[in-house]
């Protein structure tokens, strides 16, 4: 995702390429908090790094959480994941703590940006889980495929 989003940054008008929202947020986070002044723009880009991550990491675990408990088709999933995020974040919560105007105040190509970067991020989650999964049971013994419920799948 992050990469996805420098990529396609470099691709907007030079009047649009203000810093991101994870920028945003973290440079209105640490100002508020007393340590911006502290933070060299090195450290600022790490803080940036680290913070977006806690943040999509939570979220994912709260998604988890509150999915229903049904066979998962993870490509969709992660669509839906991504666009959820994005739209509880830069429509919600950001806004209402805030840290970032909302969406509809930046310019459609930026909006466009950060939804298509969460989308790539939600696919890509999607894929990896279930790259995970497939592994997990192949590896698990027999034993733990039945308690678990998926004593019918091959060991190939």
């Amino acid at each position: 995702m992050t990469f996805f989003m420098g990529w396609m940054f470099r691709k907007l008008p030079s009047k649009e390429q203000y810093p991101l929202p994870p920028r945003e947020v973290t440079e209105e986070v640490t100002e508020d908090l007393g340590l911006r002044k502290y933070l060299n723009r090195k450290q600022m880009l790490v803080f940036t790094l680290l913070a977006h991550f806690a943040y999509g990491s939570t979220t994912g675990l709260v998604l988890e959480w509150l999915a229903p408990k049904v066979p998962p088709n993870y490509v969709t999933q992660g669509l839906l994941f991504g666009l959820i995020v994005w739209v509880i974040s830069y429509l919600g919560i950001l806004p209402v703590l805030g840290l970032l105007r909302p969406a509809t105040k930046h310019p459609p190509r930026r909006n466009s940006l950060m939804i298509a970067a969460h989308l790539v991020c939600g696919v890509s989650l999607g894929a990896l889980l279930m790259l995970f999964e497939r592994w997990l049971w192949v590896s698990l013994p027999a034993s733990a495929n039945e308690k678990y419920g998926e004593g019918n799948q091959s060991r190939d």
